[in-house]
């Protein structure tokens, strides 16, 4: 079950524990499929990771970075939205997610070699 980070424990805590598993499983999945990950490139797309989670995933009402995006570029209404079987604060952290995590990909592939 994953906790609302509302402390900055909390949020280091959760966002260490999941950079953690993505550099076993990712580590592992490169040896399976004979790639060779440069290890600069590897840790810059981690810390990338974990410095995008930690930034968006520490909502407070009305102090998360998500929320102030959404609210300044008019967004804040779907942020805020949760009926309708829709959660906007949801779905934008989601989006927030896949994006930087396309980003850390390229970068880790960056230098990749096959064994």
């Amino acid at each position: 079950m994953k906790r609302q980070c509302t402390t900055l424990l909390q949020t280091r805590e959760n966002c260490l524990t999941y950079v953690a598993t993505q550099a076993i499983v990712a580590g592992l999945g490169a040896r399976a499929l004979g790639i060779k990950v440069h290890p600069a490139a590897a840790a810059t797309a981690l810390a990338i990771s974990f410095g995008t989670h930690y930034a968006a995933d520490r909502r407070v009402p009305g102090k998360g970075l998500l929320e102030k995006l959404a609210t300044k570029t008019g967004k804040g209404g779907f942020y805020k939205l949760a009926d309708y079987g829709l959660n906007g604060a949801f779905h934008l952290d989601s989006a927030w997610h896949h994006g930087w995590e396309t980003v850390a990909a390229l970068i880790a592939t960056t230098g990749a070699k096959t064994r």
